[in-house]
């Protein structure tokens, strides 16, 4: 048995920085978490990929990169090769002692039902500064063959389930709380269902730097100072995404921020915490079981006002709200973490994605490999 060493990166819909991930894997059942850290983006640049991201809106085709997003890609992959060398030598290593990079990209555009998803991130370029080959556009062949082309983290979490004491014989689900949230269920005998499930971090943190002038609300602060408009919340909630049968992807874009006039900024943050944790609800409706336990991850778990009303709408089905910590996982990490997972599977031929997790029509493997520079 062969067991890789890689490094996962990840920057995701929050827009808030890098997350740097090693894992020691064969792809399958073998997981040996390591270090990890994240590298925030500085305040200039996030304001770049904001823009990036109406720019992004004219793109009809992958490689396109209209406006200045080449520049912004390029920017965005020197800021990656940054994260893994100060990784690497914060942990005392070297890019010999890694076999390959899961490079995620920032994705600035995704519409599912156009087959088009536009991850900026030059492989070939992270990989001649790293010096590690790279794997990375693991979106595309998924959506090349049906597939919504997300979530990709399931076969990671499966993985992650199969070690969790407190989850045999039980319908468990990996909640990942970040600018969307996304839902990962493996039943009780296995069974592997996973799709978005609604806003996650995004509309809080856009409302708030609106109107707070602040990337976001740590820990819930804001929103436990106001209280739930339960209109405002019902025009989120009552959206056709939680009641349409058919699950897909979502796209940053898909739910809107309120206008400024809708509500005070507590009242605004804390009825947009309410539809993020009832909206993971709502959307679990679509699982072929009721789970009973669910292990929260992500940047979302942080803020106890989303939390609290997670617990107290799963109590009364029944089920339990756990932190990923509080089964001894990285909350932070673990998308970082799957993305290297994911890159060995790949390696391998491995499939990423399958019919219950993105609709795609067969289990597909993905991802480009870039090979590094053979020194001399």
């Amino acid at each position: 048995m062969t067991v890789w060493t890689a490094i996962g990166l990840m920057s995701g819909t929050s827009l808030d920085g890098i997350d740097v991930a090693l894992v020691r894997t064969d792809g399958e059942s073998v997981v040996e978490r390591g270090p990890s850290t994240g590298r925030a983006y500085d305040a200039a640049f996030r304001r770049r990929l904001q823009g990036a991201l109406e720019t992004a809106k004219a793109i009809e085709e992958r490689a396109a990169r209209p406006g200045d997003l080449a520049d912004i890609e390029r920017a965005l992959t020197l800021r990656h090769a940054e994260a893994v060398r100060a990784f690497l030598a914060e942990n005392g290593l070297t890019a010999a002692d890694i076999d390959v990079i899961g490079f995620h990209g920032q994705t600035v555009l995704h519409r599912p039902n156009a087959g088009l998803t536009v991850q900026l991130g030059d492989g070939a370029l992270l990989a001649r500064e790293t010096g590690i080959d790279v794997v990375y556009d693991m979106r595309a062949n998924d959506m090349a063959h049906g597939g919504q082309g997300a979530p990709l983290i399931p076969a990671y979490h499966a993985a992650l389930a199969a070690g969790l004491s407190n989850s045999t014989g039980k319908a468990v689900v990996f909640v990942n709380i970040g600018g969307i949230s996304n839902l990962t269920f493996i039943g009780s005998g296995g069974e592997i269902v996973a799709y978005d499930s609604g806003p996650g971090n995004t509309l809080i943190d856009q409302w708030v730097e609106a109107h707070a002038g602040i990337p976001y609300d740590q820990g819930g602060m804001i929103a436990s100072e106001g209280r739930v408009d339960p209109d405002l919340a019902e025009r989120y909630l009552g959206h056709a995404f939680f009641t349409d049968p058919v699950r897909r992807s979502l796209d940053r874009n898909d739910f809107r921020p309120p206008e400024e006039s809708d509500a005070s900024l507590e009242d605004g943050a804390r009825t947009l915490a309410h539809v993020t944790a009832a909206a993971i609800l709502r959307s679990a409706r679509h699982l072929p079981e009721r789970p009973k336990l669910y292990v929260v991850c992500g940047g979302g778990r942080l803020n106890r006002v989303v939390m609290d009303d997670l617990s107290a709408l799963a109590e009364v089905e029944g089920a339990e709200i756990v932190s990923a910590e509080a089964v001894e996982l990285n909350g932070d990490s673990m998308e970082a973490e799957a993305w290297a997972y994911l890159a060995v599977r790949s390696l391998r031929g491995l499939p990423l994605t399958f019919p219950g997790t993105t609709g795609v029509r067969a289990p597909v493997t993905g991802g480009l490999l870039q090979k590094a520079a053979t020194p001399g």
